[in-house]
């Protein structure tokens, strides 16, 4: 059993190149006619736009009267925003802000949530001088977990990369505390029940000759996964590193850091997100 992508960085091939056609130029009378439509934006466009949520979780504010647009209640999906115009979710004017996607090298024993009522660090105050823009984590790693972790307000992206139905892949570095036995090994790769359900590593390689160091590949969104598959079979976890995220690596990117990602990143992403169906 090989992992074939075992910490393998992912190069981000060109992408679709866009070329501008010449076009003739508009008769008079259709630069008038364009000239005369409104410019604006869908409100469920406009929300999501804002990281409150996603476009189709945003149709659900909508229909359910929850969004306010220059002091009246919508509930009429193909409404348009135009510029100026105020909306209002839970009394609070929101904006349409530009997207914002960070890429952290989460340390460990840095809480993953905006804000801890225990008082420990969260990736939000090491990221705090980023950007003015309101910005999430993309899921959760345990405060002892390290590696990659997405940071944004774009709400589509995060509805596909934390739905389960999207099934994104993800690698993890696993440090054990005793070698893992070849049964051991086989039992997490054909998988076992577990109290919510079956669960099987996709991947699973040994990484150094003690047999300690481990790569697994999975796919399930569950909760502290890798974890309970390990602590299942009485194995204790020194160190939990995820390596890579839905095409995303920690490649140039030192634990506790953080850096933007680039246009072509975004782009990679979204072209990978939209290869699956919503």
């Amino acid at each position: 059993m090989h992992l074939s992508q075992h910490f393998v960085l992912v190069t981000i091939h060109s992408l679709i190149k866009y070329k501008m056609k010449k076009s003739n130029t508009p008769r008079k009378s259709d630069r008038s006619k364009k000239s005369e439509q409104p410019i604006g934006i869908r409100l469920n466009r406009f929300v999501a736009n804002a990281g409150i949520c996603s476009r189709r979780d945003a149709d659900e504010l909508i229909s359910a009267g929850k969004i306010k647009v220059n002091g009246e209640v919508v509930t009429e999906m193909g409404i348009k925003v135009m510029p100026g115009d105020s909306v209002v979710y839970k009394g609070k004017r929101i904006n349409s802000e530009r997207k914002v996607y960070i890429l952290m090298n989460k340390p460990k024993d840095v809480v993953t949530t905006t804000s801890d009522p225990e008082g420990r660090t969260t990736v939000m105050e090491i990221i705090k001088n980023a950007c003015k823009e309101r910005v999430f984590p993309v899921g959760r790693l345990d405060r002892t977990t390290t590696g990659v972790l997405l940071i944004t307000n774009d709400g589509d992206m995060t509805k596909k990369l934390t739905h389960p139905s999207h099934k994104q892949k993800k690698i993890y570095q696993v440090s054990l505390n005793r070698p893992l036995t070849k049964s051991d090994m086989l039992k997490i790769s054909e998988g076992f029940e577990l109290e919510d359900g079956f669960v099987a590593a996709d991947v699973i390689s040994y990484i150094d000759d003690d047999k300690s160091e481990i790569g697994v590949e999975i796919h399930s969104g569950r909760n502290r996964i890798v974890r309970r598959m390990f602590e299942h079979l009485d194995y204790d976890i020194r160190k939990l590193d995820r390596v890579y995220f839905a095409g995303l690596t920690k490649k140039n990117v030192p634990r506790g850091k953080w850096r933007f990602l680039t246009d072509k990143e975004v782009a990679f992403l979204k072209i990978q997100l939209g290869k699956n169906k919503e």
